[in-house]
C-alpha cells in the first residue's frame, strides 16, 4: 500500500501540484505564532508544552480521522491518507521551481533567475553569477528532496496511517518558526522544537543520503558523507548535501554556524564548480533515488504477500 500511495500523490501532484506555501506552510505557521503567542513565556518546558500540543494535536487529528474512515470504508481511510501524504509532501512545487531557474539560466538571464531563487528560498539572491546561482539552485533542490520527499516518505511507512507524515511536516515547520529565534525576548521557548526536530530528522537524513550513494557515485558520496559533515551546524541536511555533492561530482557549501553575523562556510562535495548542467544531473540523481525507493518498497510489498 506505501507503493500504491506514493505512485498515487506522484501523480496527483503532476497533474495538479500543490500551492505548498499556501495550503501548508503559511496555515503551520499560523498556529505556529499562536500557540507561541499563548504559551511562550521565555522557558523551554512552554515550548515542549506548545510541541506537544500542536504537533500531537495535529497527529491525533488526523489518526482519528483516518481511523473513523477506515472503519467505514477501507478505500476511504487509505484515500485520506493519500491526501494526508499529498499536503506532507508537496515535492512537485519544488520542482516546478527547480526547473524554472534552470530554464532562466539556460538562457542566460541570471538576473530573472536570481529573482526566481530568491523567491523560492525567501530571501535575496547574494549573487548574480551563474556558477553562484547554480549552486545554490542544486543546494536547494537536494534539500527540497529531502524535507519534502524522502524524509515524508520515511516517516509515512515508519508510523502508521498518516501520523508519520503528519509528524515530520509539522515537526519540521515548529522547528523553522520556532528553532532558530535567538533574542533574549523568546528566550528558550523554540530549543526542545529544534532538538526534537534533530532526532526526528537523523534516520531520514541517512536514508537520503544513502540513496544518493547508491544511485550516483559511490565512493565519493561516502568519502564526502564521512569526511566533511563533522562542523556542520545543521548535520541532517548536511549529509544529505554532502552525499549529494560527492555523488554529483560538484562542489556545494553550507554555513558551519548560523547565528555569528559572518558565519564561515564549508565546502562539500568534491570534483567541478557547479554549473547549469549540474542542475539536470541533481534533478536525475533525485529522480533515480525515487525510482529506488519504488523498487524497495515493491519488494517489500511482496515480500509481504510471500509471507502471507
Amino acid at each position: 500500500m506505501s507503493l500504491l500511495s506514493l505512485l498515487t500523490v506522484l501523480l496527483v501532484e503532476h497533474l495538479r501540484p500543490l500551492p505548498y506555501r499556501r495550503f501548508v506552510q503559511e496555515p503551520l505557521a499560523r498556529l505556529a505564532d499562536f500557540l507561541e503567542s499563548r504559551l511562550n513565556a521565555g522557558e523551554q518546558r512552554q515550548g515542549v508544552l506548545a510541541w506537544c500540543v500542536g504537533v500531537g494535536g495535529l497527529i491525533a487529528t488526523a489518526a482519528t480521522i483516518s481511523a473513523l474512515l477506515s472503519g467505514t470504508s477501507p478505500l476511504l481511510g487509505w484515500l485520506w491518507d493519500v491526501f494526508i501524504l499529498y499536503l506532507a509532501m508537496g515535492f512537485c512545487h519544488f520542482r516546478e521551481r527547480c526547473n524554472a531557474v534552470l530554464l532562466a539560466l539556460r538562457r542566460g538571464e541570471a538576473a530573472h533567475a536570481a529573482g526566481l531563487l530568491a523567491a523560492w528560498q525567501g530571501g535575496a539572491a547574494a549573487s548574480q553569477r551563474p556558477a553562484d546561482l547554480a549552486r545554490l539552485t542544486i543546494e536547494a533542490t537536494l534539500a527540497a528532496s529531502h524535507r519534502h520527499l524522502f524524509a515524508v516518505l520515511v516517516w509515512f511507512i515508519l508510523l502508521p496511517g498518516p501520523c508519520g507524515a503528519v509528524l515530520y511536516r509539522a515537526s519540521a515547520c515548529f522547528a523553522e518558526a520556532w528553532g532558530r529565534r535567538q533574542n533574549a525576548e523568546f528566550g528558550d521557548f523554540g530549543s526542545f522544537a529544534q532538538r526534537s526536530f534533530a532526532i526526528i530528522d537523523w534516520l531520514p537524513a541517512r536514508f537520503t543520503a544513502a540513496a544518493f550513494a547508491i544511485v550516483g557515485n559511490f565512493e565519493d558520496a561516502v568519502y564526502c558523507w564521512r569526511s566533511q559533515t563533522d562542523r556542520l551546524s545543521d548535520d541532517g541536511l548536511g549529509i544529505v548535501l554532502a552525499s549529494g555533492a560527492g555523488a554529483l561530482g560538484v562542489r556545494l557549501e553550507m554555513l558551519v554556524n548560523r547565528t555569528h553575523a559572518i558565519s564561515e562556510r564549508v565546502v562539500l562535495g568534491i570534483g567541478e564548480e557547479a554549473d547549469v548542467d549540474f542542475i539536470e544531473s541533481a534533478v536525475g540523481l533525485v529522480w533515480r533515488a525515487l525510482v529506488l525507493w519504488a523498487l524497495l518498497l515493491l519488494l517489500l510489498g511482496l515480500a509481504g504477500l510471500v509471507g502471507v
